[in-house]
């Protein structure tokens, strides 16, 4: 059988850090860095006859979660021990939820090339993180610090729903995307903030029964993640065409190769021996609690693309890239109400912010400049002031240093040539050096326009006005 006949189903763990001032059951400061062992105390180092407090605001950010996910909220909760041993676990157990987790059956909905596919929530509980175990590049062992241990996370599990990784990376955009908008966490992937584990199966199209997965752990990348998702399937496609079996089991990602490892056979929830924390009360919520929460929930990503659409005439997939993070929707909001000109503003965040972005392998949140320069930026565009290809380089610039737009060209002496006698001397002259396109031009070859209008913006260093340009090159070509 070929790779084709074959469906891969993918189920996603998302772990997210709350941004909380302090840690989940303990005063230690919740702030990412510091040296080793700077922010832990007895209890997140689990000294003897230590006892946890819940931090309330962990609460509400999981239940903000989950309303945001459109889940259902658990009345009654409440903590469970999941016992198993690890370096960087100073207890032997960590505080989770096992059959009672706070949040339950939500969803969200995925754009995909077929439309819109809805991508069930199993559950989102919480649990306290581990510590991070700091290994010696030359194999003479590990240090173990705990500034980590007992930061408060989220645990956001979904159901098998998601087929291919370009379903994983909109389900993993879009639900960093909410977490953004409801402020429980920066989701700063390259600090650990936002991370997942993979489970991966796959089976033969048209049968219903899963088979057996593997768990690849710990992944901070959606890069990765996707190059994760496709080496893993097409192994678990060899092995069983080969005629061998998968083992279910944990794996680790390895950038480099671009392959899975083995770390240990994968755990099922008996393995950890879950129990109540009796440490812990049990976790009780009013109505009134959760209406509160709800009622102050901000203006979600779905809510605002529709007003995107309906207010400014945005085309779909402008309002879904525009909405894809809190900072992409600020800061189109902040560059329309200096510009008022919308498309404009949406096309550029779309072209070439995000090339840039992707360039420099970064997120929206890093844009060193705010949406009042590039509101300034579109408003030159729709003056006149700079062309379209400058405003592409003024872009560049801001990345590298952030100032007024205005200064920039000023600076850069990037200002577009509207004069229409100096632009007519450039036509005439590209004319000049180019008889057998005029010639293209007089036989119907279009594209012969294209070219002469190409150099001329090559002679002017892209700032004659092209608008102007294409009307004098018709001009003249037709005498």
């Amino acid at each position: 059988m070929a790779k084709e006949d074959y469906e891969v189903v993918i189920g996603l763990e998302v772990h997210c850090e709350l941004s909380t001032k302090t840690k989940i059951f303990c005063s230690c400061t919740n702030e990412f860095g510091g040296e080793p062992n700077t922010h832990c105390c007895p209890i997140c180092m689990a000294m003897p006859g230590t006892l946890p407090v819940l931090n309330e605001k962990v609460v509400e950010y999981a239940v903000k979660a989950g309303l945001a996910t459109n889940c259902q909220i658990a009345r009654n909760s409440k903590n469970d021990r999941k016992n198993y041993f690890y370096p960087d676990l100073p207890k032997a157990y960590q505080i989770s939820q096992f059959d009672m987790p706070l949040c339950y059956d939500g969803y969200i909905n995925i754009e995909t090339e077929e439309g819109e596919k809805k991508i069930r929530l199993e559950r989102i509980h919480i649990e306290e993180d581990t510590g991070k175990l700091n290994h010696d590049d030359y194999g003479r062992g590990s240090l173990l610090d705990l500034n980590r241990a007992g930061v408060p996370l989220i645990e956001c599990v979904s159901k098998p729903d998601l087929r291919t990784k370009e379903e994983v990376d909109s389900y993993l955009k879009k639900i960093k995307s909410i977490f953004e908008y409801i402020e429980i966490s920066d989701c700063k992937i390259q600090e650990g903030s936002l991370r997942a584990d993979v489970n991966i199966s796959v089976r033969k199209k048209g049968t219903e029964e899963l088979g057996t997965r593997t768990e690849t752990k710990g992944m901070n990348s959606f890069r990765s993640i996707s190059r994760a998702i496709e080496y893993e399937s097409n192994r678990q496609i060899e092995v069983i065409e080969n005629g061998g079996k998968i083992t279910q089991e944990t794996l680790r990602w390895d950038d480099i190769s671009g392959k899975t490892f083995s770390m240990r056979d994968k755990e099922d929830a008996q393995d950890y021996r879950y129990f109540p924390e009796p440490d812990l009360a049990g976790i009780q919520l009013s109505e009134e609690y959760i209406e509160t929460i709800k009622n102050a929930l901000p203006e979600l990503p779905e809510s605002r693309k529709k007003r995107y659409l309906n207010e400014y005439q945005l085309i779909p997939k402008a309002a879904n890239f525009v909405t894809s993070s809190k900072y992409y929707s600020e800061m189109f909001e902040e560059a329309i109400e200096i510009c008022k000109n919308p498309k404009i503003a949406s096309n550029l965040m779309m072209s070439e912010i995000a090339r840039i972005l992707n360039e420099r392998e970064e997120e929206p949140e890093q844009i060193p400049f705010t949406g009042k320069e590039l509101g300034e930026l579109v408003e030159l565009i729709d003056k006149g002031t700079i062309s379209s290809s400058i405003s592409k380089k003024v872009l560049e610039e801001l990345f590298e240093n952030p100032k007024s737009p205005t200064k920039i060209i000023e600076e850069k002496g990037w200002i577009q040539i509207s004069d229409e006698g100096a632009i007519k001397e450039v036509v005439l002259k590209i004319l000049e050096a180019n008889p057998q396109s005029i010639s293209d031009f007089k036989a119907g070859k279009d594209r012969a326009l294209g070219f002469l209008v190409g150099q001329a913006m090559k002679e002017t260093k892209g700032k004659a006005n092209p608008k102007l340009l294409n009307e004098l090159f018709i001009e003249e070509l037709k005498k």
